[in-house]
């Protein structure tokens, strides 16, 4: 039987020899993953031992990742007090893949577990983040679930009645231009399925575009799957993949690649051409409103954030530090810049990117959510509008529901910041490569 990536995934994790989309599975989970909700899981969790005289055990904490990265340092005491009590959960239940708030192990969730080669190809990854999308790009089937669910897996190490998603393949072919990005190809696939265009369905990326993009470039398209609705994206694994989970996060242990058969069945096909493609925004208020960037330049910008798990890694800072260099922030433009990690943040101070930022005027915070979820850190005035590389622009997504939000690239965000109105990067000198 013909199956695709999902299918495959699905079937090995259930026990069956085969499987198709429709079916009703209870797959083992190989990861599982929440930051600071851990504290809402922890209560639901609790609550399945009370008054069964068990003592409250998660069925494996080797398969267990909880990583601080939605409000560091605590803005409240209220956020204070949940860390604490997790950090406790943390050490009574034996948690190793823990990432406190640290400068060197700490930083956003959902970079966090790639670089650390937690997530592996063929594996089922479950997360209480709607991001957790993101893993897919190590072809690892990964989704998210409510804190509820969350504390069943905790107990059981199954994912109950799981429904196998119908898969949308999506081939994306032909040279990315020059300042054009994954971040791009993404808000292009995005505007044309629109917010509920994939509702329930896995996005399995091909393509030698896809074929020739980083592991970065791949988190940053499975990342905004769920921006399409949806259950999760996924890029085969291949020779990128175990390179980058050899060399860059250091994985040892066998690797076993699950890609889809040749007459695997999809719901449909959409093509790209990334040739043809040039920068794209995503304007107020949904993900999907999305145009190519000559029909918003000149639009005036108070803030502009670079960072987060959609393109806070290290060539996306390259690629903003390169056109910042030498040169000034406009003076009425508040620019931000928070790494995804401790370890990309080592690396950008080395490479010199943290200098060229502070230089230029922007202001470079701690690895974490920060400005993207729009409790901590980097709120936006009444009216005022922002630029932002991060993933959602809903209204009061970054703090304020009487401002605006567009999405870009870093690319992009750098040349704007420079000019204080959305910018198209190739007209910026520095801009071209």
């Amino acid at each position: 039987m013909a199956m695709t990536v999902v299918e495959k995934i699905l079937a090995r994790a259930s026990g069956r020899a085969s499987g198709k989309a429709g079916e009703v599975v209870e797959p083992a989970v190989d990861l599982v993953m929440s930051h600071e909700n851990a504290a809402l899981v922890i209560n639901q969790f609790l609550e399945i031992f009370k008054g069964t005289g068990m003592e409250a055990r998660i069925w494996d904490p080797s398969k267990v990742a909880i990583i601080f990265d939605h409000r560091v340092p605590a803005e409240s005491p209220k956020t204070a007090t949940n860390h604490k009590r997790v950090r406790e959960f943390v050490a009574k239940q034996g948690i190793a893949k823990f990432h406190d708030i640290r400068g060197d192990l700490g930083g956003i969730c959902h970079q966090i577990l790639p670089e650390n080669g937690y997530v592996r190809p063929g594996a089922v990854v479950l997360g209480t983040d709607s991001h957790t999308t993101s893993h897919g790009a190590l072809g690892a089937f990964a989704f998210g679930i409510g804190a509820t669910e969350m504390a069943s897996v905790w107990t059981l190490g199954v994912a109950l009645n799981i429904e196998v998603p119908q898969t949308i393949r999506v081939v994306v072919k032909g040279k990315l231009p020059d300042l054009v990005s994954p971040k791009d190809v993404i808000l292009h696939i995005v505007g044309r399925l629109t917010a509920e265009g994939a509702n329930f369905r896995v996005l399995e990326f091909h393509g030698d575009t896809i074929q020739a993009m980083n592991t970065s470039g791949r988190l940053v398209l499975c990342n905004m799957s769920v921006e399409a609705g949806a259950t999760s994206g996924i890029v085969p694994a291949d020779e990128e993949t175990l390179r980058y989970l050899r060399e860059e996060a250091g994985v040892t242990d066998p690797l076993t690649p699950v890609t889809p058969d040749r007459d695997a069945v999809y719901e449909r096909v959409i093509e790209v051409d990334a040739a043809k493609l040039e920068p794209q925004i995503a304007c107020p208020h949904t993900v999907d409103n999305v145009k190519p960037i000559g029909a918003v330049a000149g639009t005036k910008v108070h803030q502009i954030v670079i960072g987060s798990c959609t393109n806070g890694r290290l060539d996306d800072l390259e690629v903003a530090a390169r056109i910042l260099k030498g040169k000034k922030v406009a003076k009425d433009v508040r620019m931000l810049v928070f790494p995804a990690s401790g370890r990309i943040y080592a690396q950008a101070l080395l490479k010199g990117f943290v200098g060229d930022f502070v230089q230029a005027g922007a202001v470079v915070m701690n690895p974490g959510c920060g400005p993207c979820l729009g409790v901590h850190e980097g709120a936006l005035g009444d009216g005022e509008t922002a630029l932002s590389t991060t993933n959602r622009n809903f209204k009061g997504r970054m703090g304020n529901p009487t401002a605006e939000v567009y999405l870009c690239s870093p690319a992009v965000a750098a040349a704007s910041a420079l000019t204080g109105t959305i910018t198209d990067p190739r007209t910026v000198a520095g801009g071209a490569r």
